[in-house]
């Protein structure tokens, strides 16, 4: 029998890679361009995963793929601890002015998400000479094993891995449509039963949680947060791993809540859509908080990769041109307003959210208040069958993400649309 190119290579995976490694596609990757992909079979894919929130400027962005080859061409690595390199600092400089606040900031550079949250908290704690950490239920920190603590999702992420590092408590998320009072109780809880508030290190919250379904948190509730760290000395982290460069109408999350209330995080982790596909990530925050790690205790041997980098430079400037928060903010407007005029049709639908292009929908049984991840999947599944590329998220399974390119053309978005449309109606039956 004659396999075809896919079915061979998923054959060859199953053979040499192990099967901790999910993988939700049955074809392989063999080009794509701005948000188009193709397989190794010629079929064409219109990409709305972005290799989960990566690819904002979309695939092979001309200015990016120019910046890499220009600095490859003058080196590739010299480990920025050994020998650095001016573009490390000038990218390390933009940050510490484009994240919200005018305070001094410093910023530090890493390889991948996970990463930056280690050592945001080695931060944390080299600043306050404590150890404890609060994270939220249903939020995704990382893979590495304290990253994986943090979060707050068993399965897959924590199924078969412990005992994880001590000293991490959870709390209830304060997302849109949450008592906050019932949160702040939780916290309470956490001070008198488990840990007290002079040992805590560090509160850790992302501005919209990705992987635990996109729930945004609340202005009162960042207002909240920021008051009980000043009250208690502890360093307040804002992951932005998945919310930076631009996916929800500005360039950072955090500006939402900047520009309404003037609060900013003491730290923020950034990584994902930052370096456009090439692995960089980064901490940037207080000037004095980021300097208590002596020096040697970060880095890495591949920290602020001077190709990273250069993606980097490359994506800052493409986002300014061509204002990609704002074109994302209005690209999510007309995804969500589809996705609300086809509730009659689909009575699964839930809900419809997302702040910019930060957009999700929730399904539910028609008619009852129980998650419907079987139905999340048929409506994956058959989008995916028709040419457009979903990702699910939520702890239960039943919430799809579209993390579309910012700069995707409008007859493609239409296109994708129509798909979706499509698919929400064939998974009905």
């Amino acid at each position: 029998m004659n396999h075809s190119k896919n079915e061979q290579l998923m054959a060859r995976k199953a053979a040499a890679t192990p099967r901790g490694i999910g993988v939700m596609a049955s074809f392989f990757a063999d080009r794509a361009q701005g948000s188009e992909l193709w397989d190794v079979e010629g079929r064409r894919f219109i990409d709305f995963a972005g290799g989960i929130a990566v690819m904002n400027v979309g695939h092979g962005h001309p200015k990016v793929v120019a910046a890499v080859q220009a600095q490859l061409e003058r080196f590739s690595h010299t480990c920025y601890q050994v020998v650095p390199y001016e573009s490390y600092i000038a990218l390390a400089e933009k940050l510490n002015q484009l994240t919200p606040g005018t305070h001094a900031k410093k910023t530090c550079f890493f390889s991948t998400g996970a990463e930056a949250i280690e050592n945001a908290i080695k931060i944390a704690r080299a600043h306050t000479k404590r150890s404890g950490v609060i994270a939220f239920g249903g939020a995704f920190h990382g893979r590495s094993m304290f990253a994986v603590a943090l979060t707050g999702k068993v399965v897959p992420y924590k199924l078969g891995f412990g005992p994880f590092p001590p000293e991490i408590y959870h709390a209830p998320f304060p997302a849109e449509g949450t008592d906050l009072a019932m949160v702040q109780k939780a916290i309470e809880h956490i001070f008198k039963t488990e840990i007290e508030p002079a040992r805590v290190a560090a509160i850790i919250f992302e501005p919209v949680q990705g992987e635990g379904g996109f729930n945004a948190i609340t202005t009162a509730a960042v207002q909240w947060l920021r008051e009980l760290c000043d009250e208690h000395g502890i360093v307040l982290i804002a992951d932005e791993v998945q919310t930076g460069f631009g996916r929800t109408g500005k360039l950072f999350a955090m500006q939402h809540f900047f520009d309404s209330t003037g609060v900013v995080p003491d730290l923020m982790t950034i990584a994902k859509s930052m370096a456009a596909g090439t692995p960089l990530s980064a901490v940037t925050g207080k000037a004095e908080i980021m300097d208590a790690p002596a020096p040697g205790g970060l880095g890495g041997t591949y920290a602020g990769n001077p190709l990273a980098i250069a993606a980097a430079h490359a994506v800052i400037e493409v986002m300014q041109e061509e204002q990609l928060p704002q074109r994302g903010a209005q690209l999510g407007l007309r995804l969500k307003a589809t996705l609300e005029a086809m509730r009659p049709q689909v009575p699964q639908i839930v809900d419809v959210r997302g702040l910019g292009a930060m957009v999700a929908v929730e399904f539910n049984r028609a008619g009852s208040d129980e998650p419907d991840a079987d139905f999340t999947k048929r409506v994956q599944a058959e989008a995916l069958a028709r040419g457009l590329i979903l990702l699910s998220c939520g702890v239960n399974g039943n919430v799809l993400r579209f993390l579309f390119p910012l700069t995707i053309e409008l007859e493609i978005f239409d296109e994708a649309l129509a798909i979706l449309q499509a698919a929400l109606v064939a998974a009905r039956t």
